[in-house]
C-alpha cells in the first residue's frame, strides 16, 4: 500500500489557501482552485475551503503602504477586504454552477462546545445542499485573545469540525524542505522529521503563518488519525494530483510518532478552547501523566495559576514550564488552591464537600 493511497480514497477534504497565493493572483488563483474542486465534486469528493486574503485585499483597496501593525487597523482592512475576497470566490465558482457559502469563525466560536457543534451542523447542512463552504477567521471582530493566529490553525480545527478525511494546505513552496533544501516527500514523525527544519512563523506585509505554522497544523490533524499535505499552490493541477495519490508536496501520515491519535472530543479539548489557567505539577505527577496515562490528582499540583471554573480548559505544565497536557478541570481555581498537595481523604474537611478524587480525570485530559 502506497503512503498516499489514503489521499486517493478521501471523500471529504479541507483545503487551505493562503494570503500570499491569493495576493499574487486574486482572480486567477480562486479560478484554478474552483476548476479542481468542480472536478473533485464529479469524483464524489466534498471540499471545504479555508481561505485567507481578506486583510491583504483590504490593504490594497485602502491603498495602505503596508499591512497595519495594530489590531483595529487589521480589523478595518478585513472589513473592507472580506467582501472582495468572497466576490473573487463567487466569480470563480459561477462557471461551474456551484454555490458558495461564507462562514466566518473565531477561536471563541470553536472553543465553546455548543457553538462548535452548532458550526458543525451548519457546515454539514451546506455540504448536503451541494454548497462549497468558504471559511475565514472573522478578523473584523476577533480580538487578540481569541485570534487563531493564522488560518493554518483554523484549517486544522475545521478538519475536526467537518470530520474530514484529509487536510491539504496549498502554499507558495513545493513542500517541507530538509536542511539541504530538498523536499521531504513523507513525514511520519512530525517532531523529529519536520519541526526541526520548519523555521519560525512569519508575519509580513501579506499574511501570517509560515512553515512552522503549517507543520503544527499537520501535527494537529494527524492526531485525529487523518493525513495532511503541504502542497505547491501555484500549480493549477496540484490539488487534484495530491488527491489522486501523486507524489506532490509533503504528506504527513498519522500513527508514526510516539503521540497517539485521539478521539474528536479529546482533539477539541486539546486544540479548541484556549486554556484559562495553568496547573503546575511535580515530577511524580508528570511521570503519572506522561508515562502511565493516569489522571491528574490534586496532591501532585504545586501551583494553580489564573482564574477558571469547574469544566473549563486548563494547561498542565511541568516545573520548568513545559506544557504537558490540557484538560477539563474538575474543580474551580479557588478550590484547587485549597486542596493542592492533599490526598482525596482530606478534601471534605478542607472544602466542606468532596466532588471527585481527580483534578482532571484522564478521560478529560490530552497529552501534548
Amino acid at each position: 500500500m502506497s503512503d498516499r493511497d489514503e489521499l486517493a480514497a478521501a471523500r471529504r477534504v479541507v483545503v487551505k489557501i493562503g494570503s500570499r497565493l491569493l495576493a499574487e493572483s486574486p482572480a486567477g488563483r480562486p479560478a484554478a482552485v474552483a476548476d479542481q474542486v468542480a472536478e473533485l465534486r464529479r469524483r464524489g469528493v466534498e471540499v471545504v475551503i479555508v481561505s485567507s486574503g481578506a486583510i491583504a485585499m483590504g490593504v490594497k483597496a485602502l491603498r495602505l503602504a503596508a499591512r497595519p501593525a495594530d489590531l483595529p487597523g487589521l480589523q478595518a482592512a478585513a472589513a473592507v477586504g472580506q467582501s472582495r475576497l468572497m466576490q473573487h470566490w463567487e466569480h470563480a465558482f459561477a462557471p461551474h454552477d456551484l454555490l458558495i457559502g461564507q462562514v466566518l469563525l473565531t477561536h471563541d466560536d470553536l472553543g465553546d462546545r455548543r457553538r462548535f457543534l452548532s458550526a458543525r451542523l451548519t457546515l454539514r447542512a451546506l455540504l448536503d445542499q451541494g454548497v462549497v463552504p468558504i471559511i475565514n477567521e472573522n478578523d473584523t471582530v476577533a480580538v487578540e485573545e481569541i485570534k487563531f493566529g493564522d488560518n493554518d490553525q483554523l484549517a486544522a480545527l475545521v478538519s475536526s469540525l467537518v470530520s474530514a478525511d484529509a487536510l491539504i494546505i496549498l502554499t507558495d513552496v513545493d513542500g517541507v524542505w530538509d536542511e539541504h533544501g530538498q523536499r521531504i516527500p513523507v513525514v511520519r514523525d512530525v517532531e523529529r522529521e519536520a519541526a526541526p527544519v520548519a523555521g519560525a512563523s512569519r508575519t509580513d506585509g501579506v499574511g501570517s503563518g509560515g512553515m512552522a505554522s503549517k507543520v503544527q497544523s499537520a501535527k494537529m490533524v494527524t492526531r485525529l488519525g487523518i493525513p495532511a499535505v503541504v502542497a505547491p499552490g501555484r500549480d493549477p493541477r496540484s490539488l487534484c494530483d495530491v488527491l489522486a495519490g501523486v507524489d506532490r508536496g509533503t504528506v504527513f501520515l498519522p500513527g508514526g510518532s510516539a503521540v497517539k491519535p485521539v478521539s474528536r472530543r479529546k482533539h477539541w479539548i486539546a486544540y479548541g478552547p484556549k486554556p484559562t489557567g495553568r496547573l503546575v505539577v511535580d515530577d511524580g505527577a508528570r511521570k503519572a501523566l506522561v508515562e502511565a496515562g493516569k489522571s491528574l490528582l490534586p496532591r501532585g499540583i504545586t501551583a494553580v495559576e489564573g482564574e477558571f471554573g469547574a469544566g473549563e480548559t486548563v494547561s498542565v505544565v511541568a516545573a520548568d514550564g513545559t506544557e504537558l497536557a490540557r484538560g477539563l478541570a474538575a474543580y474551580d481555581a479557588q478550590a484547587l488552591r485549597r486542596i493542592r498537595g492533599l490526598h482525596s481523604s482530606d478534601f471534605e474537611a478542607t472544602l466542606g464537600y468532596r466532588s471527585l478524587d481527580e483534578a482532571i480525570h484522564r478521560d478529560d485530559l490530552v497529552l501534548l
